[in-house]
């Protein structure tokens, strides 16, 4: 067995109201989100659910948690394979489906990072090695392993500064 990591949130809910849950439509999804030592976050419903889009949603954060798992793994792994990395972006996009009994579930999540490396000494840099690096990202990943549909890497040509 390998070694456990434990991952600790309280959430708390503030939008009864003075009425609570009297109707679908008598409360507020509003919630915070705390972890020990960080700032609340503020989270609610999609606003499709009757949730504050000024709010962090739980969809949003499971996608921007894939997004940011990736990154990590792939900055760690570039760092091992002697690439500097100098940028990183991604404009990652959830697809969800909602079914009509109002169950649903994600369909794929999809990944489009945008690196930028710095090149040795007039070196080019191989894309084949920095598709191998998303490819190992996205293997170690822990949210990725974690989830039961398709993640997908389509990363951006790599910008080289030198």
């Amino acid at each position: 067995m390998g070694i456990l990591h434990t991952y600790e949130a309280e959430i708390r809910w503030t939008g009864a109201g003075t009425v609570g849950t009297t109707s679908y439509t008598a409360y507020s999804r509003d919630h915070e989100i705390h972890f020990e030592g960080k700032p609340p976050l503020p989270g609610s419903a999609d606003p499709a659910f009757r949730g504050d889009p000024s709010r962090y949603s739980p969809e949003e954060l499971l996608v921007a948690a894939l997004s940011q798992c990736h990154m990590l793994w792939f900055l760690h792994l570039a760092a091992q394979a002697g690439v500097v990395v100098t940028g990183y972006a991604d404009e990652v996009v959830g697809t969800m489906r909602v079914e009509a009994a109002g169950a649903g579930q994600f369909t794929q999540v999809v990944l489009h990072p945008r690196v930028t490396v710095r090149s040795a000494a007039g070196q080019a840099v191989d894309e084949d090695v920095l598709d191998a690096v998303h490819g190992r990202a996205g293997e170690h990943c822990f949210i990725k392993r974690s989830v039961n549909f398709p993640v997908r890497t389509e990363p951006a040509p790599v910008v080289v500064e030198s």
